[in-house]
């Protein structure tokens, strides 16, 4: 099997974030600045392509590298990620020990301020628990995604009109078409702690967008799950916003989510 890293970026020089991620095997960076450019190059015997852009948003950075992705297996991760030595045996090793799983969330490495998930078990993910992981660490099998025509949401992420909630909703499509989704302990990586591009704090506004994620995500429980999230994460997220303005903002942001779809389906 081949692994190709897809790298979404901003701004970035591609051949020093190369040399910053550590990247060991075949990437692809998409980067989002202010020009259309093209270039290719061979570092320690392995192709990196790099494809300038200035279209903006997390989502289609990610659609553009997985269309012309070329690797059995795709690894996405971010340009403030720098992968172990040993990343390509790791993630190729995973696949041959689960040749039926079609997913493999990793661990990195993660800032305990910023984790949102870490596998102390090997697990199969499913609708239950889906919506806890991000894709940073994911590698998938490339013809399973494109045998699913599963691809990444416009409307969700940063640069996009609601703040974040792409990978969740890639997840969500990769189980709604059959894929095995499987959660690995082996870590791959760790991050390079630098100012989030598009996390500016737990204002109203972000619970409003994931208000709309929810609706996408959980249909008529949407506010239940609402709750459950208030609930488990008040500590964390309801500093400035107070529980029962979060609440009215993430019902709201539902009821936005919900009409959208309706428009959708009609």
């Amino acid at each position: 099997m081949r692994l190709q890293v897809l790298v979404a970026a901003v701004n970035a020089e591609p051949r020093e974030l190369a040399e910053k991620m550590n990247l060991r095997t075949d990437a692809l960076i998409v980067n989002q600045c202010d020009r259309h450019d093209y270039e290719e190059w061979e570092r320690d015997g392995r192709k990196i392509k790099c494809l300038s852009m200035p279209e903006r948003g997390v989502g289609l950075s990610r659609n553009t590298a997985l269309m012309r992705s070329e690797g059995d297996i795709c690894l996405f991760s971010d340009e403030d990620i720098r992968l172990e030595d040993d990343y390509e045996e790791k993630v190729l090793g995973a696949f041959e020990k689960n040749p039926d799983t079609d997913v493999i969330l990793f661990n990195l490495e993660i800032d305990p301020s910023r984790a949102t998930y870490h596998n102390d078990t090997c697990h199969r993910v499913r609708w239950y628990n889906y919506g806890r992981y991000g894709l940073v660490a994911a590698a998938v099998r490339r013809e399973a995604v494109i045998r699913g025509n599963i691809s990444f949401s416009l409307l969700f992420g940063g640069g996009a009109r609601y703040s974040n909630g792409e990978d969740s909703l890639f997840l969500h499509d990769c189980l709604k078409k059959g894929l095995h989704l499987y959660a690995e302990t082996v870590n791959i990586g760790r991050e390079i702690l630098r100012e989030s591009t598009w996390f500016q704090g737990y204002h109203e506004k972000f619970f409003y967008d994931r208000g709309v994620l929810y609706a996408y995500l959980y249909g008529p429980m949407a506010e239940l799950w609402t709750l459950r999230y208030l609930l488990v994460k008040k500590k964390t997220v309801c500093g400035k916003v107070p529980f029962s303005k979060a609440w009215e903002n993430m019902r709201r942001g539902i009821r936005e989510g919900r009409d959208i779809r309706g428009r959708r389906q009609q």
